[in-house]
Parts: structure tokens; C-alpha cells; sequence
């Protein structure tokens, strides 16, 4: 996927805010390997993939719908933006150990 930058987090953070909690951690990851399967179309194409976006995870985040951001006060808003970054964090790793890279 496109290198991941602040506002990415944020909008997919936000996305799922707005789904039952059950269905977080799944619609996550969901995205993250969406973003990069948009990413490698995107290359392969020369353009955005109609239903994923342009491999950025915010184009792809940007595909459902984005409720207003609450701020940091709310407690549930912290744990989406830590699950984005855990399971980003997890993917890369994963990723690495399979394509043989440290």
C-alpha cells in the first residue's frame, strides 16, 4: 500500500467508530489489505481501483462512510486509532517475514 500518513489513521479510525465493535478489528484489516491490493492494481493500471481507491488507506477508508471526528476525549475514538495502528503494525510485520525482509 501507499505509505501510510497521519490522516490515513485518522479517517480509518473513524470508519470504524461508526461500526459495532464486533466487526472492528475484521473491517480493519479488511481495509489495510484492500489499500494494498488498490495499490498494486494502481501500479499495474495507471488508475484508481473503482471500489478500493488509489492504495492509500484513506481513499480506501474514504470507500465507506466517516462520521464526524469526536476528539480524544472520547475513549472509543483512542481505541479505533490504536487498533489502526496496531494492525498496521502487524500486517507490516507479517509481510516482512514473509517476503524474507528485516
Amino acid at each position: 500500500m501507499r505509505r501510510v500518513m497521519h490522516g490515513d489513521v485518522v479517517t480509518a479510525a473513524l470508519v470504524l467508530l461508526g461500526v459495532p465493535d464486533e466487526t472492528r478489528q475484521s473491517l480493519c484489516r479488511r481495509m489495510i489489505v484492500e489499500a494494498h491490493a488498490a495499490h498494486r492494481y494502481f501500479r499495474r493500471f495507471g488508475r484508481s481501483h473503482a471500489l478500493w481507491g488509489d492504495g492509500s488507506l484513506m481513499s480506501c477508508a474514504l470507500k465507506r462512510t466517516v462520521p464526524p471526528e469526536p476528539g480524544f476525549s472520547d475513549s472509543q475514538y483512542c481505541g479505533c486509532m490504536e487498533m489502526v495502528l496496531h494492525e498496521l503494525s502487524t500486517w507490516r510485520t507479517a509481510r516482512q517475514v514473509t517476503h524474507g525482509r528485516s
